[in-house]
């Protein structure tokens, strides 16, 4: 192929880019801003990111993707065709481009992804399961009739697989993932203290006290909201026992589909599992105890992967160098002309 080779995670919180010969050059989060009053771009990425919960009425902060896929398609073709230009600059050659998708997405919901990354100004674009992907980028070797299952806990949904000869066997794709990691804490805080947070204190909390297991040792933080009642800022403090509980029940719905999973899974293959274990990508997975969790409620053994938040950027890596990571599962390159012409059968 002529033309850069791009793999891109567009993911619900973060968009992640991966690019042939130079790896990872771009992770900024997936928030445009726009004038109220024209619909004017004003910042896209990490410096619209930085204006979530603190933007006037005169500024829109917009996160155009949802669960995994895209709910904004104008909005969306923006910030990608920004990203494009930010790690191809002036190329006169357009790039060809890998993008992941969660597993249980609908033909629609794929010709749109498709549709929105040819429009940004791809030459051609492919599509790979998010699992898939994680796997590679995990540095696991797929390819072999032996069972593996890659929990991928992203920002919008967690998807789980088992994968046997380079291809998905049995997969299922939650909307629970991360954001609502946020959320749970933002509904605790609010109904145990009073107090009203935002976006990106409660990530703060996660990062810092939140846990799926309770600590060996607690820990506790001071962070800043504003009273329900009175309307003014108000210190508080949280331990990581109380992020424990508000986190416990969006941790249970990830554990319970990770166990249904199995439940489909054919009997040799949750054998394979069964001595490999569990595999966890994904920024989700680095909530202190996952693992613990995971190998707690399915008496498997499960571990974090290295670098997990970047594992499918480098498993579109991989795909790009190895191109039967793609056509032994039957995905192929698609240009504009025959992304239009798609109807939603034919995906």
């Amino acid at each position: 192929m002529v033309g850069k080779g791009i793999g891109i995670d567009l993911g619900t919180t973060t968009v992640i880019i991966y690019v042939s010969g130079k790896g990872i050059v771009l992770s900024e989060p997936s928030v445009v801003a726009k004038s109220g009053d024209d619909g004017r771009i004003i910042s896209i990425g990490s410096e619209a990111g930085k204006m979530v919960g603190k933007n006037p009425r005169s500024v829109r902060v917009i996160k155009p993707m949802s669960d995994g896929v895209v709910s904004d398609f104008e909005v969306t073709e923006q910030m990608l065709g920004y990203f494009l230009q930010k790690v191809c600059g002036n190329s006169i050659f357009k790039p060809h481009v890998i993008v992941c998708m969660p597993s249980t997405v609908t033909n629609l919901e794929k010709r749109t992804i498709l549709d929105v990354v040819t429009k940004s100004g791809a030459g051609s674009a492919c599509l790979i399961e998010e699992p898939l992907a994680a796997a590679v980028g995990a540095g696991l070797d797929v390819s072999h009739p032996f069972g593996t299952m890659v929990v991928d806990i992203g920002g919008g949904t967690t998807d789980i697989a088992v994968i046997t000869m380079g291809s998905i066997a049995v997969s299922s794709s939650i909307k629970v993932a991360g954001n609502k990691f946020d959320r749970a804490i933002m509904r605790y805080v609010r109904n145990k203290k009073g107090i009203l947070i935002g976006e990106q204190t409660a990530e703060l909390i996660k990062k810092t006290v939140g846990c799926a297991v309770p600590r060996e040792v607690e820990i506790a933080m001071t962070a800043k909201g504003k009273n329900y009642l009175t309307g003014m800022p108000q210190s508080f403090e949280i331990s990581s026992g109380e992020a424990f509980r508000a986190l416990r029940y969006p941790v249970q719905k990830i554990y319970e589909a990770v166990r249904s999973v199995f439940e489909m899974t054919p009997p040799e293959l949750a054998a394979d599992i069964s001595s490999q274990g569990i595999i966890l990508t994904g920024g989700g997975a680095m909530l202190y105890g996952m693992a613990d969790i995971m190998r707690r409620k399915t008496g498997i053994n499960a571990v974090v992967a290295d670098d997990p938040i970047n594992c499918v950027a480098k498993g579109m890596g991989e795909a790009l160098i190895n191109s039967s990571i793609l056509t032994d599962n039957g995905y192929d390159y698609k240009i504009r002309e025959e992304v239009v012409g798609i109807q939603h059968e034919d995906i």
